[in-house]
């Protein structure tokens, strides 16, 4: 890591590779492995009636919703959540969850371990785990 803060704007993200767009969602990852901070924060939109089932085997997720609305499902127990803009939820014990989106949703995202960047959703909703970490 370089000598001083890490000072970076989205719009210095947006149309970069950090900057990954699916079909339900777009993750402008601003802080990633490359940062040496061991997490990555993500500024993510959930696209209005979208539904994605996710679920990060490999991963701690703490999600900040600041815009929009949707919910979220523990898929285990059946559990729905509201959220709305000052709504957090985490993913602790890894849990398989459904995120819907009503309106577009911004939510502000951090993983832990960090997301390299590249990683894409496999079948199952998750990110593959970290080089050199067990799953």
């Amino acid at each position: 890591m370089g000598v001083g803060m890490i000072v970076r704007t989205l719009a210095q993200v947006l149309n970069t590779a950090a900057h990954v767009k699916g079909e339900s969602f777009e993750s402008r990852r601003i802080l990633l492995a490359a940062d040496g901070l061991g997490y990555s924060l993500h500024d993510t939109i959930c696209k209005a009636g979208s539904e994605q089932l996710l679920h990060y085997k490999n991963h701690v997720e703490t999600n900040y919703v600041i815009e929009g609305a949707g919910e979220v499902q523990n898929v285990a127990t059946g559990e729905v959540f509201a959220l709305t803009p000052g709504s957090v939820y985490v993913l602790d014990q890894h849990e398989a969850h459904i995120l819907r989106a009503f309106a577009d949703m911004r939510i502000i995202c951090v993983f832990t371990p960090a997301l390299t960047g590249r990683e894409t959703h496999d079948a199952s909703g998750s990110y593959p785990a970290p080089s050199g970490s067990e799953s």
